[in-house]
């Protein structure tokens, strides 16, 4: 018997057994997919051979569980973190501009950063001071039931954002974190990151960007961790809960019943009912229904391979366009093909599209973007779509549950969880780490243990 079986190997489940094999339970990983990472990972390009991420995802310092998670399994140095916020954003035709933050005390650093950008207008620059007061508000209580029904674009508005800093700085960052327009997400989670970007330490809101695939930068050596303390990760293992009708049982697995104390979902909302397709103790009803509900929000990601370099930076902003950032993933790899991704959060509209159109208005945006990729010629493009990448956080969407469940010893997890942060991976790991302490506590030789609370992230 197993102590604790995880079921799913993305940021959430593999970020949950790890902190149960360092406390020294045995636990078992289940995977259904033929290979670990959940929504991020990568597969193998059948005309380069290169290994290619499902999607380009980005942190932030202010990930301190996933840093930590990363610390733990030995994976910490595969993330470019950037000293300081500083990114170049290029305006449709091509203007460009620098937002850099200076060392001031945070949060004085992005609104000094914000107050010498000079693609603002002195008006556009001051208008972030009235955002202050909210801000300060919401670090006290973000439970403000108006930021549920209210847009982020409400919200924004409200508080005198004019339509310059939205379009060059809130728009894009809105999308990057909730992967939803600003139109359609609810504010509380973007008030949210806001808080967390301007905590009190500067590296917040630096950006990390991964220097390896994202298979190597976490599953693979969460699976070698966990492997090292007598557990075991099995992909290729579709799984199902088993349960007495109050208590869980533990899983099956290709007609293999594994008995367990307790067990953790890391699957998605739109993977949770699959778990009881023979049927749910009627106390986890409310809670598979409001999962079936949840709607999800698109990413769209395109890959150019270049014949020659043709990005000036590891990774640039790209606001007014479909395709929001470019990522050189020659620099972030150490490669030596010329390689970008192209992002698209949000992307409703275009994921409908053929590839053959997606592919040319990447480039067309590329192009229009950095004229010195003019005479540069694109040896191969392919499209990766996410179409169920996070869940949706337009107002009105079914509320997310908590990590404890009424089916005793079941525990869930995953970025869709309440964690109180959107989609992200920090939202995951935060998640796996809470479930992880739940599931420690369920223990009979564990009950009477001490703790060690998990923040919140």
């Amino acid at each position: 018997m197993r102590d604790v079986i995880v079921i799913g190997a993305g940021f959430a489940g593999l970020s949950a057994a790890v902190e149960l094999s360092r406390r020294g339970a045995s636990v078992l990983v289940v995977e259904a997919r033929p290979r670990l990472g959940g929504r991020a990972t990568a597969f193998t390009d059948g005309a380069t051979g290169e290994r290619v991420d499902n999607g380009q995802h980005v942190l932030f310092g202010c990930y301190r569980e996933t840093l930590r998670f990363l610390s733990t399994i030995g994976a910490d140095g595969h993330v470019a973190l950037q000293r300081d916020l500083e990114t170049l954003v290029i305006e449709p035709g091509g203007r460009a501009a620098r937002l850099r933050c200076p060392a001031l005390p945070a949060p004085w650093h992005l609104i000094g950063g914000v107050l010498t950008w000079r693609a603002l207008s002195l008006r556009d620059r001051l208008a972030v001071f009235r955002l202050l007061r909210p801000l300060a508000r919401a670090r006290r209580d973000v439970s403000d039931a108006a930021l549920a029904d209210e847009t982020v674009d409400d919200w924004l508005i409200r508080y005198g954002q004019t339509p310059r800093l939205r379009e060059l700085l809130w728009t894009p960052l809105a999308l990057a974190a909730l992967n939803q327009q600003p139109s359609q997400a609810a504010a509380r989670s973007f008030v949210r990151v806001l808080v967390e970007l301007a905590a009190s330490d500067r590296a917040a809101a630096a950006i990390g960007i991964p220097t390896r695939p994202l298979d190597e930068l976490y599953a693979l050596p969460a699976r070698d961790y966990i492997d090292a303390r007598g557990g075991e990760v099995r992909a290729g293992s579709p799984a199902r809960v088993t349960h007495d009708g109050s208590r869980v049982t533990g899983v099956e697995v290709g007609g293999e019943a594994i008995a367990s104390r307790a067990v953790i979902s890391a699957v998605p909302w739109f993977a949770l009912n699959a778990l009881f397709e023979s049927g749910s103790p009627p106390g986890l009803d409310a809670i598979l229904k409001n999962a079936a509900r949840l709607e999800s929000s698109p990413i769209v990601s395109v890959n150019l391979w270049f014949d020659r370099p043709v990005l000036p930076e590891l990774f640039v902003g790209l606001p007014g366009r479909v395709m929001q950032w470019a990522f050189d993933k020659r620099r972030a790899f150490g490669a030596d093909e010329s390689h970008l991704t192209l992002v698209s959060s949000g992307a409703d509209d275009v994921q409908a599209q053929p590839n053959d159109a997606v592919i040319a208005l990447a480039e067309r945006e590329l192009r229009d973007a950095l004229p010195e990729v003019g005479a540069a010629r694109v040896v191969r493009a392919t499209v990766v779509r996410e179409r169920q990448a996070t869940f949706s956080l337009t107002p009105g969407q079914p509320a997310r549950p908590a990590t404890a469940t009424p089916l005793d010893g079941f525990f869930l997890s995953g970025d869709w969880i309440d964690t109180g942060l959107p989609g992200t991976i920090e939202s995951a790991v935060v998640s796996g780490h809470r479930a992880a302490e739940a599931a420690w506590r369920a223990l009979p030789s564990r009950a009477d243990q001490k703790a060690t609370k998990t923040p919140i992230g």
